[in-house]
């Protein structure tokens, strides 16, 4: 692997897609990051996408705007109580309303389409298959098919012979692994946003769904949680 290969990530604000591009660096790629303001309830991870770029040296930083509550059908885009203090069972087989239809697929659209023109043949993902909420998009059957799939479409592939690579590298990790490798690599998680619903100064309400995985993920990893929770 040589530092001048490129590589696209998505890179959502959150835990999981600061640890894969910390991973996309270590292994030697130039980042070119992409997050989405897609309508999402607040710009919070926004911010927090900013930061984590600048701390772990993306060369390149963009925030795609699209609408996603045009469909709506999501706590996150529409309007759809976070669910909050949910059972030990949690996350168990249901599907959450905080699973935002298709998103996964539009975004990695996005970043297929960002690759052809770059000339990158590598896209990174922090999907999970462990700690995944229940979303459907989150497993390795998902991103294999998507792969597949991204070589039958693009000119680059079928004209020049290339072959697009999607990376899930948390896929088979838990929340305490995944803390430990990013730790590794020096991630600062206090840049980081993981709250589905924070309180109007930015922190983390500590009840919702992401927030208990990201407590026990800090408990089980022995480790204190850098980010503020709201009372």
């Amino acid at each position: 692997m040589t530092g001048e290969s490129r590589a696209v990530v998505l890179l959502s604000g959150g835990m999981d897609s600061a640890t894969c591009l910390a991973i996309a660096r270590s292994e030697g790629f130039a980042c070119h990051a992409v997050s989405f303001d897609y309508g999402q309830r607040h710009a919070r991870e926004l911010d927090a996408a900013r930061r984590i770029a600048r701390q772990l040296g993306a060369v390149e930083h963009r925030i795609i705007s699209i609408d996603l509550r045009t469909f709506g059908g999501s706590a996150l885009t529409d309007h759809i109580p976070v669910p909050k203090d949910r059972s030990a069972e949690f996350p168990g087989r249901a599907i959450p309303v905080t699973y935002v239809p298709a998103r996964n697929t539009v975004f990695l659209s996005y970043a297929l389409g960002y690759a052809e023109v770059i000339g990158a043949w590598d896209i990174f993902i922090g999907a999970n298959a462990v700690d995944y909420s229940g979303y459907p998009d989150c497993r390795p059957e998902y991103i294999e098919a998507f792969e597949r799939m991204a070589n039958l479409a693009l000119r680059a592939t079928v004209e020049g012979g290339g072959r697009m690579i999607l990376h899930a590298p948390l896929m088979s990790l838990t929340k305490a692994d995944i803390i430990r490798r990013g730790v590794e690599l020096g991630v600062d998680y206090g840049l980081t946003h993981s709250c589905y619903d924070p309180d109007p100064a930015g922190r983390a309400c500590g009840r919702c769904d992401a927030c208990r995985i990201r407590r026990a993920g800090f408990r089980q990893a022995g480790l204190d949680d850098p980010i503020e929770y709201a009372p």
